[in-house]
């Protein structure tokens, strides 16, 4: 079978921003041998100062990746540009990351696939973003929505700073999912929604106008409270299957001769992950073996999760999250956005193929 030789000459976007020797506006992981880590964006003449020496960037643009080097006062270090997971947890952010081992579970048991269209709603910083956009590839859709400009403006300065400059397949809108989503996209046409908000319940309507039969809703929640509601008012809904719920945990392991043994710390509780399919228009879900007993939530349970209810109560700080300034949104958004025109210019310095 011949293949097309313009998808040979092709590449996906942001592969030749991941490869060959360090050049001027990579965002470098220096490792020295205590094991302890800085990033750096590396700038023709600049420095990475600390106080056991002076490293110049000279001494790294133009080098292989995996060199070691020394500083002025023989400090060893080793060089690798950072892995997604690795820039995820240090980017410029405004809210709480999706943390890589909750992304990865997120693009496999949503079954996010190249060339899939999604939507997904609550972008925060972007580190979902990014694994989505990774995972439909280049011919892929994503369509993020966000309520807050600011965190858009963060999230757009972060994955355009790890791809190299903005993806093909993606777009932000900014205002409430429900309202939008209904607006912007066709009935039907969406294979995967992925939500991480406050209030994915109020949500079904919209997610089940937009899912095309067969497509899978991923949602992402903090808490318990949150979780029980959304399940019980998908079931109550009755156009899509049950659901099902879990979490993980990752826990590293020390390995140095026959000293073996687990972590001391370890990535435990970060939120819940709940799937379920949309089922086909005019059929209802088939209820589970175990009869439920209670799925109404009354008003005595509501007061004691939400404060009465009162939505003004129901937010991110409620639910346990940092409130983040707004000074902090701008400061964060102005990094996300330098580090990302660092790298464009260094793209644009660069010899391009005839």
């Amino acid at each position: 079978m011949e293949r097309n030789k313009e998808t040979l000459i092709s590449e996906p976007v942001g592969a030749a921003h991941r490869r060959g020797p360090f050049r001027a506006g990579d965002r470098v992981q220096l490792t020295d041998e205590k094991r302890r880590i800085n990033t750096i964006t590396l700038t023709e003449n600049g420095q990475f100062e600390s106080h056991k020496g002076v490293l110049k960037h000279d001494l790294l643009i133009g080098a292989p990746e995996g060199s070691i080097v020394e500083n002025s006062m023989g400090v060893r270090y080793q060089a690798l540009r950072p892995l997604a997971k690795d820039f995820v947890l240090s980017m410029p952010r405004g809210a709480t990351v999706v943390y890589p081992k909750d992304a990865g579970q997120i693009v496999t048991m949503g079954d996010i696939y190249p060339g899939a269209r999604v939507v997904e709603a609550g972008v925060g910083s972007g580190a979902l973003s990014i694994s989505l956009l990774r995972a439909v590839g280049d011919q892929g859709y994503l369509h993020s929505y966000e309520r807050r400009e600011e965190f858009a403006d963060i999230a757009r300065g972060n994955v355009e700073t790890i791809f190299g400059g903005p993806h093909p397949a993606w777009q932000i809108s900014i205002g409430d999912f429900q309202d939008r989503v209904v607006e912007l996209e066709e009935p039907g046409s969406i294979d995967r929604v992925v939500l991480d908000m406050l209030a994915p319940w109020e949500c079904v309507d919209a997610v089940a106008t937009v899912l095309a039969p067969g497509g899978v809703w991923v949602n992402y929640v903090a808490t318990v409270t949150q979780l029980s509601r959304t399940v019980e008012a998908i079931r109550q809904d009755g156009r899509f299957t049950q659901p099902e719920s879990w979490e993980s945990m990752v826990r590293g392991w020390h390995v140095e001769g026959l000293a073996v043994r687990p972590d001391h710390r370890m990535v435990a509780h970060t939120g819940f992950l709940m799937t379920t399919r949309r089922l086909a228009d005019g059929m209802s879900g088939i209820p589970g073996q175990k009869r439920v007993k209670n799925t109404e939530f009354s008003a005595e349970d509501l007061a004691s999760w939400t404060a009465g209810h009162d939505p003004e109560a129901w937010n991110a700080e409620g639910l346990g999250e940092r409130n983040v300034s707004d000074r902090k949104l701008r400061r964060a958004a102005k990094d996300a956005a330098s580090t990302t025109q660092r790298g464009a210019l260094r793209h644009l310095e660069e010899p391009q193929d005839d």
